[in-house]
């Protein structure tokens, strides 16, 4: 078995009156240190792809990172979609409250830029900055033009029914193996990081995609039948659920009265958020894949990264502070490909907030 924790990083239960929670922090920092930095990853991953980024940071500054609810080694709970991924970011609030941490510089990769996001809008007094790494549209993940509304009412092509079978089942099977194109393993070398990335700790990251709880209340979630192309619409239980453009839209934070800082960092090479992203129904059926593709008209792919610059744009036009650091040959995990890049410019954006 792979060692998980990598040294200077100690994991904590956390309990809370909604959930155990299991909380990776640097052991070298205190308690009372003037800077608290919280990670939280993304979908079909845990706090374990944090580690280096957490023991490279200032020695005064306190390094959190939490597994969401049925990854990592928290306690498995069955996701509620129909409140967005509100399960998750208010996990995030009572793990925060129950440590005591008043104000802190918020960091979320993936799904978890979106789970974030919503903390800010629903709690923004524990919000010193923002930072979103390769974070999901505003609007969510699929099925909206690119002002963000909904291409069919019912969300058709989002949520549960997206996911690939296949890699549910190897997932559940604790698959390490390269054997397939849609075993975990495979999955990561193809979409989390760019074509040619070697890294030391590849094991430990397919532990921590192994850590997913699969099934209908956690990953992938439900689904439901749809009239509209390509015959499913979002159901109300589990993780893709919680992004469905239905239920999920972190659009309004350019009306909040506070706007903390906002820093924004994404590989130039990202298979998963994108504009046409291949994890797109709508993009596959744009190139054939999926059979009977209604056309752009009514199915256009979703111009994810777009959809996220025009929020941002309109977040500093209403007085925010956005930074953006774009990353060539870089995938979906700059923590990872680009660790000294984004190590620089997290840390100027939480000192200069």
């Amino acid at each position: 078995m792979t060692q998980t924790l990598l040294p200077g990083i100690q994991a904590t239960r956390v309990s809370t009156p909604r959930i155990t929670a299991n909380v990776l922090e640097r052991t070298a920092t205190s308690t009372d240190a003037p800077r608290t930095v919280v990670f939280v990853h993304g979908n079909v991953s845990s706090s374990l792809f944090w580690q280096p980024l957490m023991l490279e940071l200032p020695a005064d500054v306190r390094s959190l990172a939490i597994d969401l609810r049925g990854f990592g080694e928290s306690e498995t709970l069955p996701v509620d979609a129909s409140r967005g991924v509100r399960d998750f970011s208010d996990d995030v609030a009572a793990v925060l409250d129950a440590l005591g941490v008043s104000f802190a510089h918020l960091v979320g990769w993936s799904m978890g830029g979106g789970v974030v996001t919503q903390l800010m809008l629903d709690r923004a007094e524990l919000v010193a900055s923002l930072t979103l790494i390769a974070p999901v549209s505003p609007y969510g993940f699929g099925g909206t033009a690119l002002d963000g509304t909904l291409l069919a009412a019912d969300g058709a092509g989002t949520g549960g029914g997206g996911a690939n079978p296949d890699f549910v089942e190897r997932l559940a099977a604790g698959d390490r193996t390269e054997s397939e194109p849609t075993s975990p393993l495979a999955v990561y070398r193809s979409s989390y990081v760019a074509p040619g990335f070697e890294s030391q700790h590849e094991e430990l990251w397919v532990e921590s995609m192994l850590t997913t709880v699969t099934g209908e209340d956690n990953y992938p979630g439900d689904s439901t039948a749809s009239e509209n192309w390509p015959g499913f619409a979002p159901g109300a239980r589990g993780v893709l659920n919680t992004m469905a453009p239905t239920v999920f839209n972190t659009s309004g934070i350019v009306d909040l009265n506070s706007k903390p800082p906002v820093l924004w960092i994404h590989g130039e090479n990202d298979a998963i958020v994108a504009d046409g992203s291949f994890f797109d129904l709508n993009q596959l059926g744009a190139a054939g894949i999926i059979p009977g593709w209604p056309g752009d008209a009514v199915a256009p792919p979703q111009q994810m990264k777009t959809q996220t610059r025009n929020v941002l744009d309109v977040y500093r036009q209403n007085g925010g502070e956005v930074t953006e650091l774009a990353l060539e040959n870089c995938g979906h995990s700059p923590h990872l490909e680009h660790a000294d890049e984004v190590r620089r410019a997290l840390t100027e954006h939480i000192f200069r907030a």
